[in-house]
C-alpha cells in the first residue's frame, strides 16, 4: 500500500497535538520511498508536525514543490542539514519572483531561498515536462491547456518588461501517483485550476483517475461554478473520490459534500489515506 500522510494543513485531526498553519506538505509512503510533497510555511511546524507523526528526515528520499508560494516552500530548511543531496523536483519557472499586491504594496510571496541556496543542498531537479519521481510517482509537468477557469487571487502578480502583470502561474504542477486501480492525483494548490490539472492528467498519464488529493484553489468560487465542478465530478469522474483541505474553501467543500455526498472528504493535518501500489 502506499500511505499519503497530511503533514501540515490549515486544520489538524483534534487531539493530534499538531500545529495548524496556512499551507500544506503531504508525505508519500511508498513500498520503497518516501516522497515530501511540499513543505509548508514554516520549519518550526513542519518539523514539529513530522517529530509528532513519527516520520524522520532522514527518511526522505525526494522533494517536489508544487509551485513556489512560501506557505507550500517556506518550511524547508526543517529538513536539512538532516536529510540533503536528495533531489528536488519542481518546474522550471520555480524561482520567478512573485508578489502579492495590496493598496499598491507589493509583498514578495515566492521562494523564501534563493536557487544558489537551494541548490547546496538538494540536486534541482527543474523541469516543464512530467518527470517520474520514483516509480509510479510522476510530476504532472506543466498544464499548458487550461479552458477552465483557473485557481487564482487577483492579488499575485509577477513582474515583466512590460510591467506588473497577474501570475500566470506557469509553475504549478501536481504529482500522479499510479496505482493498480488507476490514477491518484495529488495537488498542492491547483491554480492552474483543478478541472485542467483532471484533464491533462487524462490526457498525459490516460485514467481512470481513482483519487484527488489536496488543495483545489476554489476558495473564492461561486455557486455556479462550484455546480458546473460538480456536474463535472458527476460526469467524467464518477469513481473518483476526493480529499480536499488547505485552499479548498469551508463553502466549496460543504457544496461539494451536499452535492456529491461521501465521495467528498476532509484530509487534516494527521489523516492518512491508503491506495493499492
Amino acid at each position: 500500500m502506499t500511505k499519503i500522510i497530511c503533514v501540515v494543513n490549515d486544520e489538524v485531526m483534534e487531539g493530534s497535538g499538531l500545529k495548524k498553519e496556512h499551507g500544506v506538505s503531504f508525505w508519500i509512503e511508498m513500498q520503497h520511498a518516501n516522497v515530501l510533497f511540499d513543505t509548508g510555511q514554516s520549519p518550526e511546524v513542519l518539523s514539529h508536525n513530522l517529530q509528532v507523526l513519527g516520520l524522520l528526515p532522514i527518511n526522505i528520499d525526494a522533494l517536489v514543490f508544487s509551485h513556489a508560494h512560501y506557505d507550500h516552500s517556506g518550511g524547508v530548511a526543517a529538513i536539512f542539514p538532516e536529510r540533503t543531496t536528495i533531489p528536488l523536483y519542481a518546474n522550471s519557472d520555480l524561482f520567478r519572483a512573485r508578489y502579492s499586491s495590496k493598496d499598491d504594496v507589493y509583498k514578495s510571496i515566492g521562494m523564501t531561498m534563493k536557487e544558489s541556496d537551494l541548490s547546496h543542498y538538494f540536486y534541482l531537479k527543474l523541469s516543464d515536462d512530467p518527470v517520474e519521481v520514483k516509480p509510479g510517482l510522476w510530476t504532472t509537468g506543466t498544464i499548458l491547456e487550461r479552458p477552465e477557469r483557473m485557481g487564482i487571487s487577483k492579488h499575485h502578480m509577477v513582474h515583466t518588461q512590460a510591467g506588473w502583470e497577474h501570475d500566470p502561474y506557469q509553475d504549478d504542477l501536481s504529482l500522479v501517483l499510479k496505482t493498480s486501480a488507476g490514477n491518484v492525483l495529488i495537488c498542492g494548490c491547483s491554480h492552474a485550476g483543478i478541472l485542467n490539472t483532471l484533464y491533462h492528467t487524462e490526457k498525459v498519464f490516460g485514467g481512470p483517475i481513482i483519487g484527488v488529493i489536496g488543495g483545489t484553489h476554489l476558495i473564492s468560487a461561486d455557486d455556479q461554478y462550484l455546480d458546473h465542478i460538480v456536474d463535472v465530478f458527476q460526469d467524467r469522474y464518477p469513481d473518483c473520490n476526493f480529499y480536499l483541505n488547505h485552499c479548498t474553501g469551508k463553502n466549496a467543500i460543504d457544496r461539494l459534500m451536499e452535492k456529491l455526498g461521501d465521495r467528498i472528504h476532509m484530509i487534516n493535518a494527521g489523516n492518512t489515506v491508503e491506495f493499492p501500489e
